[in-house]
This record gives C-alpha cells, sequence and structure tokens, in this order.
C-alpha cells in the first residue's frame, strides 16, 4: 500500500495547550503528530459542515424561506404563558 504524501507544518502555541497535547498523546498513547492530526481533521470537518449549513441558510434567506421576527418573537414569548402558540405556525417543521 502506497503512503500518502505528506506535508509539514509548524505552529507556535501556547504552552498550557502544548502541555495538554503531550497529555493526550501520552493518555492514548500515540504520537503528538497522530493527535494533531486527529485534531486537525475534526476542526476541518467541523468547519465544512459549519460553512455548508450557512450556504443552505443563504439559499433559504434568497429563496424568502424566513420566519418573520415577530412571529418568533411572540412564540417565544408564549412559552412560558397558559397557553402556548405551536411551532407550526412559524412553519418550523413543515
Amino acid at each position: 500500500m502506497a503512503k500518502a504524501e505528506t506535508r509539514v507544518l509548524t505552529a507556535h502555541v501556547p504552552i498550557p495547550l502544548a502541555e495538554k497535547l503531550d497529555q493526550a498523546a501520552d493518555r492514548l498513547e500515540r504520537s503528538r503528530g497522530w493527535v494533531i492530526k486527529q485534531a486537525l481533521a475534526s476542526w476541518i470537518a467541523l468547519e465544512e459542515e459549519r460553512d455548508r449549513l450557512t450556504q443552505e441558510a443563504l439559499a433559504d434567506v434568497d429563496a424568502g424561506r424566513v420566519i418573520d421576527h415577530q412571529a418568533v418573537q411572540a412564540w417565544a414569548e408564549s412559552l412560558g404563558s397558559d397557553a402556548p402558540l405551536p411551532n407550526q405556525r412559524l412553519g418550523l417543521f413543515d
């Protein structure tokens, strides 16, 4: 099996963060490099998902799929009352 090409990256991190990295690597019995790769891959995936959701939300706005602020506020204020407004009125659960 061929090894994937790699590139060395460097970063200056605060000492407390570096110490936590060392502790995690020791606890997991893995190298610092392995822990960093796992953390970076997770962070990239999270940012990609955040961007996807943002683009999806912007498309909803462009298409006019929005909820009026006053309607949301009225719904939120009704939650503590004896007659809370249903979510369906807002179109949250179509």
